[in-house]
């Protein structure tokens, strides 16, 4: 009887996150003889935990926070990786990749939105903040940075000017929280990148009320647990376009998915599948 093979994602906290979900769902549908789960991985555990799964034969993992960053230093990052400082995903061989911008520009594309020429409104200076802004450099967008601390913000934008992520095409500002109100009105977009709102962690709670918005801001939350956060819900009372987060987890996670199967994931059915568990 053959193995089944492991895959799962490292992070903490963890409770939260529904990749398992979506994952086993594509598993499932395409009869692949797979199981994937979550492992509550803290940062001083980081590379004895990725170190073991390879070890132990996994097929791949994810990585979410609060170690994108430092998951980086015990992999093989591919070039883009290397360039922007953070990976999501390891295959079986200890490559890191990062598949959250990706997922992130495609959500805004299928939602209608322009990105290129667009000015948008980041919130948050992590690891999925680097892979976002330098897909969104990338696609000739002026990203405007803005972080609790405001030195965070300023070291993203200073290594994507250091590695050339915007080819001439797009723009990059740091900024702090106190500065969000004198620039949000000329901002397309507003993308929440950190995890306040998040189910366990921040929820109920926003960065940004409506009474700060415009109705033609397009507010994208990559929280996605829960489905509605209170960014959303802000966003809706200002009558502004909004994206849920569940797209870019599905995005991403169909990336990884064709990183470590080579197989193109089942997208419809784990979209559901993160929809029906939302909303229990």
């Amino acid at each position: 009887m053959a193995l089944t093979q492991v895959y799962g994602i490292i992070g903490s906290p963890v409770g939260h996150t529904l990749s398992p979900i979506m994952h086993n769902t594509a598993f499932k549908e395409l009869g692949l003889n797979c199981v994937y789960h979550a492992f509550d991985v803290r940062r001083e555990n980081a590379e004895r935990a990725i170190k073991g799964v390879l070890a132990l034969g996994f097929g791949g993992l994810n990585v979410t926070i609060p170690l994108k960053e430092l998951a980086l230093h015990y992999v093989n990052p591919d070039a883009w990786s290397r360039r922007i400082g953070s990976i999501n995903t390891i295959d079986s061989k200890g490559n890191g990749y990062n598949t959250d911008g990706v997922g992130a520009v495609r959500a805004l594309k299928e939602a209608g939105v322009k990105v290129k020429d667009s000015s948008v409104l980041m919130f948050g200076a992590g690891g999925a903040a680097k892979s976002i802004s330098a897909e969104l450099l990338t696609e000739g967008a002026r990203v405007l940075v803005a972080n609790r601390t405001k030195s965070r913000a300023v070291i993203l934008a200073d290594r994507m000017v250091r590695e050339n992520i915007s080819c001439g095409c797009g723009d990059i500002e740091p900024l702090g929280l106190d500065e969000v109100n004198s620039v949000i009105g000329e901002a397309q977009v507003l993308i929440n990148t950190t995890s306040v709102g998040m189910h366990g962690v921040a929820e109920g709670q926003t960065l940004v009320r409506a009474e700060q918005m415009h109705k033609d801001l397009v507010v994208f939350d990559i929280v996605y647990n829960p489905l509605e956060t209170e960014l959303l819900k802000e966003a809706r009372k200002a009558g502004c376009m909004t994206i849920e987060g569940v797209k870019v987890l599905v995005y991403q996670g169909a990336a990884s998915f064709k990183i470590w199967t080579g197989l193109d994931a089942p997208i419809p059915s784990m979209e559901s599948a993160v929809r029906a568990a939302l909303r229990g």
